[in-house]
């Protein structure tokens, strides 16, 4: 099968380029600068040259290929808070690779969060692929990509974990909190910490999102979780003896002053289930769960 994909330079791109190629797939890759375009072709993908805001290349490459998987977001809006702003950008691109795909059959994966499950409501669970969440910014994105099997696209969409872990990440929210820990010269966690963040290895999420390019059906959603949960203190205390700083409480009213961006989302109890996900695709985890990656040491070195 010849892929498209948007982020293939990325964290999880970075890992899902070999996994593709590693399992018979040509790879063609959008690059927005030299450095990212010299790194793929070195990979042995094609480069498409723009950004999330060419959308007609977008189109070409999309209608060139016989599956699109979309792993690109605007990092600089999310990293300044700017969700509206993140979320009209996936928008327009999954609007511009539904067109070029309509009434193909042919597959177009899409990333979403298990976040947005907390951010709907959801308490007192593991949330899990059937939970459908409406009127809500984070599923915007997720509800567009479900309803392109409507328009003859083999659409599915991955709710990752708010934490994909791995040596590859090193701009995701693990980066982030170990920043922050650094900044501060303390691991903070809200509350009591018993919150709950569930979490995936990047090598894990890489595969599943090449067994849904080949075979989700259309409309599915699914999810990269391998941890269901674990409690944000443990996290916290993970950092802090890796850092050699304490864990300590901070008071929800402090949370943003203390977290920044991720001061929305420290205080979030966000267990997943992927029960679904295995049986339907087949898909294990095998790489080491987030406590364990993180005493691994590598998330620490210079």
């Amino acid at each position: 099968m010849r892929v498209f994909v948007l982020g293939a330079s990325g964290h999880i791109g970075s890992a899902l380029v070999p996994e593709l190629q590693d399992a018979g797939h040509q790879v063609a890759g959008l690059a927005r600068s030299d450095a990212s375009a010299q790194r793929l072709e070195a990979a042995g993908v094609e480069v498409w040259r723009g950004d999330l805001g060419d959308l007609d290349v977008i189109k070409k490459a999309a209608a060139d290929a016989d599956g699109v998987i979309q792993l690109a977001y605007r990092r600089d809006l999310m990293h300044g808070g700017d969700v509206a702003g993140v979320v009209a950008a996936n928008l327009s691109v999954i609007e511009a690779a539904g067109e070029a795909l309509e009434g193909t059959g042919k597959p177009f994966v899409a990333p979403a969060g298990t976040l947005v499950l907390w951010a709907g409501g959801l308490s007192g669970r593991p949330g899990t692929e059937e939970d459908t969440v409406e009127g809500n910014p984070l599923a915007d994105s997720e509800n567009a990509t479900v309803a392109l099997a409507e328009r003859g696209v083999r659409s599915s969409v991955i709710r990752l974990s708010p934490v994909v872990h791995s040596m590859l990440d090193t701009q995701g929210f693990t980066p982030a909190l170990i920043g922050i820990a650094r900044d501060k010269g303390v691991a903070g966690y809200v509350g009591d910490g018993a919150n709950r963040w569930p979490a995936v290895h990047t090598l894990d999420a890489a595969r599943l999102f090449r067994l849904a390019l080949e075979s989700a059906p259309a409309g599915s959603r699914l999810h990269g979780v391998a941890d269901e949960g674990v409690r944000f203190r443990d996290i916290a205390e993970a950092i802090g003896r890796n850092l050699g700083v304490p864990a300590a409480s901070v008071a929800p009213e402090d949370a943003a002053a203390h977290f920044g961006f991720l001061g929305a989302f420290a205080a979030a109890d966000n267990p997943a289930s992927s029960a679904l996900t295995r049986q339907r695709l087949g898909w294990e985890p095998v790489y080491p769960g987030l406590i364990a990656d993180l005493d691994e040491g590598h998330y620490f070195r210079p």
